[in-house]
């Protein structure tokens, strides 16, 4: 949602704001995996209960996060491989983020907030999945409500203000939301659509009714 509305806005503040990333051209494909490399070092020390620190690194990795794409753009070096790079590493640090509290918890006995979590990390899974799959058959679909820049912001802020259990409890119902909204928006979408039944392969392949 924060993606959809402001996106363009924070492309623009990137620019103004971080001039130093566009004096000379950078990989962006190792901005993507620095990223990634420290929110895994955040979901380690959620892991572990440090939630102060672990937001931090979280926000910082996003903040690679926010600006690969600036620069790829910038420098005219946006490529098929470097979309995929960046998405899958988003899916990699979505899952380590999220069960790395699932680990603190489980650990400390929290049986309530495990069950949260988890429902967490599978809305977030289901939530990209049902986006890909229905872009896959030539459906597009909204954001929705949680989109993945919303769960990392929500995550850390609740590390960095001491509201962890709060922003969870808020993601878990937020992203199950998503994902009924998501499903519903690929439905009507898909309703127009029928599988050839002569296609080969069990998924076949899908033609537009008219």
């Amino acid at each position: 949602m924060i993606k959809e509305k402001f996106g363009q806005n924070l492309e623009r503040a990137i620019d103004s704001g971080l001039p130093i990333l566009l004096k000379r051209p950078i990989d962006p494909n190792l901005l993507s995996t620095v990223g990634a490399v420290v929110c895994c070092a955040s979901a380690f020390a959620l892991g572990m209960g440090e939630f102060f620190i672990g937001s931090i690194l979280l926000g910082l990795g996003g903040l690679f996060d926010l600006v690969d794409g600036v620069v790829a753009r910038h420098f005219g070096v946006a490529t098929p491989f470097g979309a995929f790079l960046d998405s899958t590493l988003d899916r990699l640090v979505d899952m380590v983020v999220l069960l790395a509290l699932v680990v603190h918890y489980a650990l400390t006995g929290d049986t309530t907030m495990v069950y949260v979590s988890c429902m967490v990390l599978v809305a977030s899974v289901l939530t990209s999945y049902i986006k890909a799959r229905a872009e896959a058959m030539g459906i597009s679909l909204p954001g929705g409500i949680v989109e993945r820049g919303e769960r990392i912001f929500l995550v850390a802020a609740g590390g960095f203000f001491g509201l962890m259990e709060p922003a969870l409890w808020l993601l878990a119902l937020a992203s199950a939301a998503t994902v009924i909204q998501r499903f519903e928006a690929a439905r009507r979408g898909l309703s127009h659509e029928v599988q050839d039944p002569e296609a080969e392969g069990n998924e076949g392949e899908w033609v537009h009714e008219k």
